[in-house]
């Protein structure tokens, strides 16, 4: 049942006028919306929301007449409230809490004629007393996500308010509390060792039956116990479960189970879930054990290679961010078409970064249903989360909230402390208590998943994000130079997808030449980073493309040099494997419309044209070259090392690879390769050499063709000078 809420926000302990509030929303979406304030994210609008954070605000609602039988009551039932805040009813502080990964329940059956409200203070966004004024470190004694203080790509904007549904419920006093269904695999993978439990409200004294069905709705097993007490449960097996696969190796085999209590004869509740039956595990990558072995001995690398289901998965993805800045606005529809991006992306992992939210129940769903692996992070980034009694309270209520509502999901394959944490910025260790909770609290609630303290871990790569990393070096040359278990974060900035879309959030007097105006700052043009260029490197696009016509030219060369780069970075990835596990670029998606950005899509949905490369790059099998450089000087010799890179267990087969460049229009044959393909192995072939030809042409593109199947075949554009 919905409720009618108004907001107010408080002056001086006082409530000033209240206005129409959406739930799930945010505060500062209902005032903006009450004063007829212009979109937050056109130039710096944001700047408008600022002094909100440091404000009380007040929700209410009235709690609608209900005639309740006698067998019924009614609760009010809440996701999440941000961040820390209080119930009242009547006046009457019934329930505080901070935190916004924890659900509410209250009953207010009591409170069911039609007169009393329901009120819900909001506190001023937490900040640790001490840490630099408007920067994350204010968020390092609080669970609040540390990206809303300010980041990178993220203007300081710090939600508060309801972020997820709220409603009143009327349910039967005797019920099914909550229900979940836990399964171990054997070693062999083909028998499901289930336990489903159920609590209940009441003391019962039936029957608890269990029914499973397969993917194709198909009764696959149907059994029962007593049920006697306050709780039930039921063990049994599953014979030769359908696994639940990632993308690219499988189908992601979902199940539903429904738990059903009698009492003679009478239905008294019904549960129902989804469970994917797979085993997930974190391993050392082939050679890793070795780089310890000299004297004097030290720590070998942390396992960074994902293991499913026995099976060795090269992880291809991204780093997830916050689909928006508000939170209560994200829904299933702003999920599905960027998860499903993903998926037609070849990624098989994303990384949810600790500086972010925990996502939304829809989120994990699609990814249950798409077979996108989930790398969860605790709301911990880039900051010494002290080891205060407050904090630690704090954090074991909302991780093991998080914890137990994520658990079921198939597509959960790790849980991480948080991002950068053991860096010099943080200077958290494995000693840190924050750290040593969450790892005891996932072994405790989920002790078959993995977890990993922060990353990066020894042996892990973050970084860099740029295409030229010195003078001398460009992204080519220095990712080949790289020696890593994993690359869990690696960028390559660009400006936004179209001028038409730069536009629409930039002001005309702004938008070219771009300048270090206020509203190209702040939608991160300059000053995002560490270089007052950054992410903007109008310099570096300069260097490899020349000055620009005008701003459609620069938006292109800009995509130029993102596609190329990050191309480069995932095949070579892919060509350090069985060393390296994995490579995760940074970062996927954005809150709002940035103007540059390392993002592959900007907000909400708009791709830019380095999809394309990325996905071809991230193909199960694909052609590859590794190239030193670049840019090359016309009339050099132009080397290229072929390869085949296959993480397929299917793909095994001979074939023809044939290079050729293409110079002005005019293609020039290289050599070709016979290589033989095995499963999950990838294949190197020679270096073939090519003299350019002399030409005032600013650009060649490298071609692989192989032999009777286009959808290998590769194609790399570098730029070329005199």
């Amino acid at each position: 049942m919905d409720l009618v809420w108004q907001v107010c926000y408080l002056e001086n302990g006082a409530d000033t006028a209240y206005i129409p509030a959406q739930v799930p929303g945010a505060v500062q979406l209902d005032y903006a919306r009450a004063q007829n304030w212009d979109d937050h994210c056109y130039g710096t609008n944001y700047l408008q929301y600022k002094w909100m954070e440091d404000a009380f605000w007040r929700y209410k609602a009235v709690i609608p007449a209900l005639t309740l039988a006698a067998d019924e009551e009614a609760f009010f039932v809440c996701g999440g409230i941000d961040y820390a805040y209080d119930i009242s009813i009547s006046g009457r502080v019934v329930y505080s809490y901070e935190g916004m990964f924890t659900p509410v329940e209250i009953n207010v059956s009591a409170f069911a004629c039609g007169a009393d409200v329901l009120e819900i203070l909001i506190h001023p966004a937490p900040k640790r007393e001490g840490a630099d004024a408007d920067t994350s470190q204010e968020a390092s004694q609080s669970c609040k996500p540390a990206v809303s203080y300010g980041w990178d790509w993220h203007p300081r904007l710090i939600p508060l308010g309801i972020w997820e549904n709220a409603e009143i419920i009327v349910r039967k006093k005797k019920r099914i509390a909550q229900a979940e269904l836990r399964y171990t695999l054997n070693d062999a993978l083909d028998i499901a060792h289930i336990r489903a439990t159920a609590d209940f409200t009441f003391a019962a004294n039936g029957t608890l039956s269990l029914q499973l069905f397969d993917p194709a709705g198909c009764t696959v097993l149907e059994t029962s116990a007593d049920a006697c007490g306050m709780n039930g449960t039921i063990d049994c097996t599953l014979a030769i479960p359908l696994l639940w696969w990632c993308n690219g190796h499988g189908e992601p085999n979902l199940y539903t189970y429904r738990l059903t209590l009698t009492e003679n004869g009478e239905t008294i509740g019904i549960a129902e879930g989804r469970v994917g039956f797979r085993r997930v595990r974190f391993v050392m990558g082939e050679g890793t054990w070795a780089d310890g072995d000299a004297f004097p001995k030290t720590r070998n690398p942390a396992p960074a290679t994902l293991e499913l289901n026995g099976r060795v998965i090269f992880a291809k993805g991204s780093n997830w961010v916050n689909p928006d800045i508000f939170p209560g606005t994200i829904t299933h529809g702003t999920y599905l078409p960027l998860l499903q991006t993903a998926k037609d992306l070849h990624f098989n992992l994303l990384r949810c970064w600790g500086g972010a939210i925990v996502n939304k129940e829809a989120f994990f769903d699609i990814c249950d249903e798409l077979g996108i692996m989930v790398w969860q992070e605790f709301p911990l980034s880039c900051n010494a989360y002290a080891d205060s009694n407050a904090y630690l309270n704090v954090l074991d209520k909302e991780s093991q909230s998080i914890i137990k509502r994520l658990r079921k999901h198939p597509s959960i394959a790790l849980w991480c402390g948080g991002n950068e944490l053991f860096n010099s910025w943080s200077r958290m260790t494995d000693q840190s208590l924050a750290l040593r909770l969450l790892n005891k609290n996932c072994y405790e609630l989920d002790p078959l998943t993995p977890f990993n303290y922060t990353s990066p871990l020894y042996g892990m790569g973050h970084g860099s994000y740029v295409f030229q990393y010195t003078e001398d070096t460009d992204v080519f040359g220095a990712i080949q130079a790289a020696h890593h278990t994993a690359y869990t974060e690696f960028g390559m900035p660009s400006i936004c997808a179209s001028e038409e879309y730069l536009r629409s959030f930039i002001p005309a007097d702004e938008a070219y030449p771009l300048h270090d105006t206020p509203s190209v700052a702040a939608h991160h043009g300059y000053h995002a980073w560490m270089h007052p260029e950054s992410w903007l490197y109008q310099n570096t696009l300069e260097r490899y493309c020349g000055k620009p016509a005008d701003l459609a030219d620069l938006i292109r060369q800009s995509h130029w040099l993102q596609g190329e780069g990050y191309r480069a970075i995932f095949e070579e990835a892919r060509r350090q494997k069985p060393y390296c596990g994995m490579a995760l670029n940074w970062c996927y998606n954005e809150p709002w419309p940035c103007l540059a950005n390392n993002s592959l899509i900007n907000y909400p949905h708009v791709k830019k044209p380095s999809c394309d490369i990325v996905a071809a790059a991230c193909r199960p099998v694909a052609a590859s070259a590794r190239i030193g450089r670049f840019q090359w000087v016309a009339g050099e010799l132009f080397a290229a090392e072929l390869w085949m890179l296959n993480d397929s267990y299917d793909a095994a087969f001979t074939g023809t690879v044939r290079a050729s460049i293409i110079v002005g229009g005019v293609i020039y044959p290289i050599g070709n390769w016979d290589f033989t393909l095995t499963p999950n192995t990838n294949a190197v072939g020679p270096t073939l050499r090519i003299c350019l030809p002399e030409t005032d042409e600013k650009s060649f593109t490298l071609c692989l063709s192989v032999d009777g199947a286009p959808e290998y075949d590769a194609q790399y554009t570098l730029a070329l000078k005199k």
